[in-house]
């Protein structure tokens, strides 16, 4: 009986451990594990996703992707892919900003971190760049502005000779204008920094006006004035060793001298009449005296006492009667001339005498 009962209890323990053999091998199950695009099979008793990637040793950081929840059922022939995050340093708009991503490309992975973009904006390196991990995009704002600007065009200025009018004059016509030019120019900036600029266009939009001067031409006509010739005595004298017919021997004639300048014109060098005498001609130190006309006739070359041969080329409100002014191109020198009296002035003529 004892025997029997051995028997019994044996056959009971195989029966159990076959069932329970065949029990284990029906819960091991095959799946497929995907990381970052590699492929590993592995055999697993893990009733849930978590349990068998904690039996694989395997973690899941806070941005990466799992292809099903953690608490799924482990399936046997199951896929489960992981997509691990990359981290990027982005600089833009001033700021250095660190995001973890899961897109392909740059393009991708600014979109996704809410990083509006325009077309114009450069982008390095470029959108459709493939993300790497511990890379550093760089984002430059690049704007373009179209500005209009007014330059001013410059007028001519125009002299034109004119019959009508005194040699040496001179008469505004036609008041000069400028015009107007206007510019149209592209400007880029680059993170609001000026970087280059481009002229597109460029149109007149007022002309300008050119400035017309009238010049004079007409020669003085020299008139003797109211000399009386009658009362000439032509005789011959010596002066400087030539011999020379004279007209008239004016006795105790006053000096003066004046030059072109203010202190005895009253104009500057930018007047159109500096240095242009009442016959039309450019004074001259050493040739041009003033004198009144109806003692010296305009044109008519005289011998001072002591100066010289001048010529009569210009009038005085000062100079009447026996006074002859003398013009010296510096101002002080004429200054320190003073007055001077008791000169011998000899009349000679409208001829400049010569050694011949």
């Amino acid at each position: 009986m004892w025997a029997l009962a051995g028997l019994c209890f044996i056959l009971s323990f195989v029966v159990s451990m076959t069932y329970f053999g065949l029990v284990y091998r029906e819960s091991l199950k095959s799946v497929t594990l995907v990381d970052e695009g590699r492929a590993t099979r592995v055999l697993t008793h893990a009733g849930e996703v978590g349990e068998l990637l904690a039996e694989q040793e395997i973690e899941i950081g806070p941005y990466d992707r799992l292809s099903v929840p953690l608490d799924a059922k482990v399936e046997d022939g199951g896929r489960i892919e992981i997509e691990r995050a990359r981290e990027i340093a982005v600089r833009a708009d001033g700021l250095i900003r660190r995001i973890h991503t899961l897109a392909d490309t740059v393009g991708e992975a600014l979109a996704e971190a809410g990083l509006a973009l325009a077309p114009s904006d450069r982008v390095t390196p470029s959108r459709d760049a493939v993300v790497a991990d511990g890379m550093t995009v760089n984002v430059v704002r690049v704007t373009r502005k179209i500005v209009e600007t007014e330059h001013p065009i410059a007028y001519r200025v125009i002299k034109k000779q004119d019959g009508s009018l005194p040699q040496g004059k001179e008469k505004v016509v036609q008041s000069g204008r400028e015009g107007v030019l206007v510019k149209r120019t592209e400007l880029v900036y680059e993170d609001g920094v000026l970087v280059a600029e481009r002229e597109l266009s460029s149109e007149v939009a007022k002309p300008s006006v050119d400035r017309i001067i009238a010049v004079g031409t007409r020669k003085p006509e020299v008139a003797a004035a109211s000399y009386n010739a009658s009362e000439d005595e032509v005789q011959t004298v010596s002066l400087d060793g030539i011999s020379v017919q004279v007209r008239r021997v004016l006795k105790n004639v006053k000096l003066t001298a004046y030059s072109a300048g203010p202190a005895s014109t009253g104009k500057t060098p930018d007047h159109p009449s500096y240095g242009i005498t009442s016959t039309g001609v450019k004074v001259q130190e050493g040739r041009t005296i003033a004198v009144d006309p109806d003692v010296i006739p305009l044109g008519w070359w005289v011998y001072i006492e002591g100066f010289g041969l001048r010529r009569a080329e210009d009038t005085g409100s000062a100079v009447k009667g026996k006074i002859i002014d003398i013009y010296f191109d510096s101002e002080e020198t004429a200054k320190r001339f003073g007055t001077k009296k008791g000169y011998t002035v000899y009349v000679i003529g409208p001829v400049k005498p010569s050694a011949d």
